[in-house]
């Protein structure tokens, strides 16, 4: 059974020293503030369970957080560590294990969060770091006043990963000031793996570094393609429901929830560019709780799915299948209701329709398919 895991993600403090009336972790960077950048990692990584992020009162919300990632909201303290203390309580007895990490890091990759994740199957303590390459100087500030030994010295960084339990005991027995969580973990006798760090993965600290971190994240955006596809034949009825309108026509579609074939193609491709099956995955037709429902909450499931991972809609292009009923009329009414249920502008979406020629079961009058293809994009 794998284990349970919680990324505690630290945003109490004040950022005073990267300049600016906001604290550094709330500024914008790359269409989101930068602790959004950093929960939408650990969001979007299928081994992290839950969600935590240390605010400072001050900063506490009212409602969810920006990018609705689900994170559980926990007021922070005066200290960095009282601030990890207090989400670190928050969840205690609840999971496995913990990764701890800054808010200001929002270029963090998944592979540096699985490097972690995988020393931590073994070992209680494990924490990404960078070996120091550069030569070491003393000076008084303006001259060299010496120099140091860079064999073994690494450079720290984050997520840290522990054991929930004896990370949590280790900052409760701590009273003294820590450069971070591994040198509490240390003290309290517990063993740390170093895993490989990343050079990308920097700590926003000075001005000059939010342009950096912009160029990175530009860099790494990930897009996603999906492709959906779904049929429903024709029986007793007198309209159909197509792309959340509903048609008058001399019958109707079957199926377990209201057989509106366009908009469950369009929930597929959204599933599918998130590697999370189909409908049926989610909504079981064996069911009967889904027997005759709306499709539009198979949609609305699907894009909050997308939002929680960290995904917006680019955009849509459906086709519909059929001789009849005529789908140009209805189009713009069709594109208007996408728009709405998904959240986005009509300009990214696409409902448009085809014959088959009266070839096979579309061209028979038998039923209705549709065709869809969806755009993810990392925000």
């Amino acid at each position: 059974m794998r284990a349970s895991t919680a990324a505690l993600i630290v945003a109490a403090g004040r950022g005073t020293r990267v300049g600016g009336a906001v604290p550094k972790q709330w500024r914008p960077l790359s269409g989101q503030t930068v602790a959004a950048h950093a929960l939408g990692a650990f969001a979007r990584h299928s081994q992290i369970d839950h969600l935590v992020l240390v605010v400072h009162p001050d900063d506490r919300p009212s409602q969810p957080w920006p990018g609705d990632t689900g994170a559980q909201i926990v007021t922070g303290a005066a200290t960095r560590q009282g601030s990890v203390l207090a989400g670190l309580t928050a969840i205690e007895g609840q999971f496995d294990r913990v990764l701890i990490h800054d808010a200001a890091r929002p270029c963090v990759s998944a592979q540096v969060i699985s490097s972690v994740l995988a020393a931590l199957d073994t070992a209680p303590a494990a924490a990404p770091a960078l070996a120091v390459v550069d030569a070491l100087w003393q000076g008084d500030g303006t001259h060299v006043a010496g120099t140091r030994d860079r064999s073994g010295l690494y450079r720290a960084q984050t997520p840290q990963g522990f054991d929930l339990a004896a990370i949590l005991a280790a900052h409760r027995r701590f009273d003294a000031e820590a450069a971070d969580d591994v040198e509490i973990a240390r003290h309290a006798g517990l063993p740390v793996t170093i895993v490989p760090g990343d050079e990308d993965n920097l700590k926003i600290t000075r001005a000059a570094d939010f342009a950096r971190a912009e160029r990175i994240l530009g860099h790494r955006m990930d897009m996603r393609l999906g492709n959906g596809y779904d049929v429903h034949r024709f029986g007793p009825g007198d309209h159909v429901v197509l792309c959340g309108v509903t048609i008058p026509f001399e019958r109707g579609l079957q199926g377990h929830s209201d057989a509106d074939v366009g908009m469950h193609a369009v929930s597929d491709a959204i599933y599918g560019a998130l590697a999370e099956g189909d409908i049926g995955r989610h909504f079981p037709p064996t069911d009967p709780q889904w027997k005759g429902a709306a499709s539009a909450i198979f949609l609305r499931h699907a894009v909050d799915l997308a939002a929680t991972r960290g995904y917006e809609i680019g955009n849509v292009d459906c086709t519909l299948v059929c001789e009849l009923p005529k789908i140009g009329p209805h189009a713009p009414a069709m594109r208007a209701e996408m728009a709405r249920l998904m959240g986005i502008g009509i300009d990214r979406i696409s409902v448009k329709a085809t014959t088959s020629e009266r070839l096979g079961f579309t061209g028979r009058g038998e039923g209705i398919a549709a065709l869809a293809t969806v755009t993810l994009a990392s925000r």
